[in-house]
């Protein structure tokens, strides 16, 4: 990596592309944020991106509007319950098909287009196992795509994942994000919002995110309709 060269963050307004993306600030990236609008019902986590991406100083935040309603087949983009029984060990209805697949497509298609080499995504592996598009396995599949999918990689100018969280619990995560000196509360989880700008806390997103507060054995800023 050159020192001060681009790289795109995708930002999606939660706790894992905070961190992540403060990860590519920290290896000396200047920052291109990506956030996509794909009228997901938690709509709230957008403020929370743009908040994050001036946070961390990016030189450019790009909100891409790309409307998933049209596709369903989510709880978060059609008219579906979201879980609020516990976290389980299948794929929950909340996982949203091929969705980091298309969003690594369009930070890749920034990142040629302003000469970046590198992309950061916040995907965990641990705390969201039932997403097959969090496994590490598809991060590398996905870099191979890069190298022969585009100009720059067919010119010997490959691209780089970077999942920086990739092997790290949500305690993990949230340490590092203390230790990068975030203002976690900066940061939205909950995937169906209550009244008054509240977390939820019975999703699996606000459990998870609890949880992880409590085993790092750091104060939760955030405010849950409901305690976990």
């Amino acid at each position: 990596m050159t020192q001060n060269s681009f790289a795109v963050a995708l930002i999606s307004g939660g706790l894992d592309s905070m961190v992540a993306a403060a990860s590519a600030r920290e290896a000396g990236h200047r920052l291109l944020a990506l956030s996509i609008d794909y009228n997901q019902r938690h709509q709230i986590e957008l403020a929370a991106a743009r908040r994050i991406a001036h946070l961390l100083g990016a030189e450019r935040h790009v909100v891409m509007p790309m409307d998933l309603r049209a596709f369903g087949g989510s709880a978060l983009t059609a008219e579906i319950d979201v879980p609020k029984t516990g976290v389980g060990d299948d794929i929950p209805v909340t996982y949203v098909p091929a969705r980091n697949t298309i969003f690594l497509s369009l930070a890749l298609g920034w990142a040629e287009a302003a000469g970046a080499r590198d992309l950061y995504i916040g995907v965990n592996a641990l705390d969201y196992s039932g997403y097959p598009d969090c496994r590490p396995e598809f991060i590398a599949g996905f870099e191979k795509l890069a190298e022969l999918a585009t100009k720059a990689g067919v010119e010997g100018r490959p691209f780089r994942i970077h999942a920086p969280l990739q092997d790290m619990t949500k305690a993990d995560i949230i340490r590092e994000g203390v230790r990068l000196g975030l203002d976690l509360g900066f940061s939205w989880s909950c995937y169906d919002p209550a009244p008054g700008g509240l977390h939820c806390g019975l999703c699996d997103s606000c459990r998870i995110r609890a949880r992880g507060f409590a085993e790092a054995g750091v104060p939760d800023p955030t405010p849950y309709a409901t305690r976990p």
